[in-house]
């Protein structure tokens, strides 16, 4: 049964080699020209990978597989944006997006079904938590747009950046999470520089300190307001770790991993977070260190009781963090008209184990298989 089989997908490359090693008993480089032909070449058929022994072809077939998840629904936006809706399991779903770019690709990435940050203006949150995605399962991500897009470039240099901007908190994912980014990174896998790798977060201090240590990429950090009364309300995980703490994280972050700057996300909310006030306090927290600040229009979600700052709150909130010596600019919104625009991906969220931040996670009604669909 394909269950029982081993899912090479996901596997970093020491794990696959001492899979290799173990399981086949052949030498590393076979590890290595599996890997090539994974991720390099998108093959998930063992038979037609032609420089491997058919011998030990043969027992891959018995003992491995390579499987990715489904996709249950498509939609492309008028500006060529692509989202995928992807199952999990028998009733979970995720969504990811493809946002095209002059000479640039970006693969907005999901780590969980769900997510329990409850961030108050994220359709995500509203989603409640179902679980983390495994490893094999945000790979898969990569490895199905990369089959989906291929028409589009010979090369298949589709996809030049992945951020984790998908659902769920990916930091809350820590142990699926980096290998995941090690094996883009990998140069015998997709290859891809470090600034060219985004992780982004709410705030989860001890996390960013272990990933300092860990693995360098690209950190951009959901901050959404200058002062911790306000975001308490917006990002609740600022009740655990404050404005103060968190800042003090992502420069220890860029000292150890030798960064250029830190990307704080910035959701602009009418009346809420959108006065000039707001902008001078944000100066204060960022004029003078590595910090680049993304202003984000809202995007609006059934349900929410937010707006979005008109066009020229924004461009003035902008001008003050520049007058004030703070690099800001505002983010395009891309794919808003099918629901893929940032803070709108919902997926398909069923039998939550959590709500809400905070919540004691429960024991899930019946067990969660990962996808076993053979590509």
């Amino acid at each position: 049964m394909a269950g029982d089989r081993v899912n090479l997908l996901g596997l970093p490359r020491t794990e696959l080699e001492a899979f290799v090693a173990l399981e086949l008993g052949a030498k590393p480089f076979r590890a290595r020209q599996l890997m090539k032909w994974i991720y390099r070449r998108g093959t998930a058929d063992f038979s037609t990978m032609s420089d491997l022994a058919r011998d030990f072809r043969e027992q891959l077939e018995t003992v491995a597989r390579i499987s990715v998840p489904q996709i249950v629904t498509e939609q492309l936006s008028s500006d060529g944006t692509r989202k995928w809706m992807l199952r999990m399991d028998e009733v979970q779903g995720i969504e990811t997006v493809y946002i095209p770019e002059p000479g640039r690709g970006t693969l907005c990435i999901s780590s969980q079904v769900g997510c329990a940050m409850d961030c108050s203006f994220c359709a995500t949150a509203q989603q409640g938590f179902n679980r983390n995605l495994s490893v094999a399962e945000i790979v898969g991500q990569v490895w199905l747009a990369r089959r989906e897009l291929a028409e589009t470039r010979a090369d298949g240099r589709n996809i030049t950046n992945i951020v984790f901007m998908g659902m769920g908190e990916p930091l809350a994912n820590y142990r699926n999470v980096v290998p995941a980014m090690r094996i883009f990174l990998d140069d015998l896998a997709y290859d891809l520089s470090r600034r060219r790798v985004t992780l982004s977060t709410s705030g989860l201090v001890p996390q960013i300190y272990k990933l300092a240590e860990e693995c360098n990429v690209a950190l951009a950090v959901s901050l959404h307001a200058p002062n911790d009364e306000l975001r308490n309300e917006l990002v609740p995980i600022n009740r655990k770790h404050p404005i103060d703490e968190l800042l003090a994280a992502c420069w220890h972050y860029i000292d150890k991993q030798n960064g250029r700057s830190i990307t704080f996300e910035y959701v602009m909310l009418d009346g809420v977070n959108d006065k000039p006030e707001h902008a001078r306090q944000l100066a204060r927290l960022l004029r003078g260190r590595p910090a680049k600040l993304n202003l984000i229009p809202f995007n609006i979600f059934p349900g929410t009781r937010y707006h979005r700052s008109p066009a020229a709150t924004i461009r003035r909130f902008r001008d003050i963090l520049n007058e004030h010596g703070v690099i800001a600019t505002i983010r395009k919104t891309r794919g808003d008209d099918i629901d893929a625009a940032c803070g709108q991906l919902a997926g398909r969220v069923t039998d939550r184990t959590t709500v809400r931040l905070g919540t004691k996670l429960a024991t899930p009604s019946r067990p969660h298989r990962a996808p076993v669909a053979e590509a």
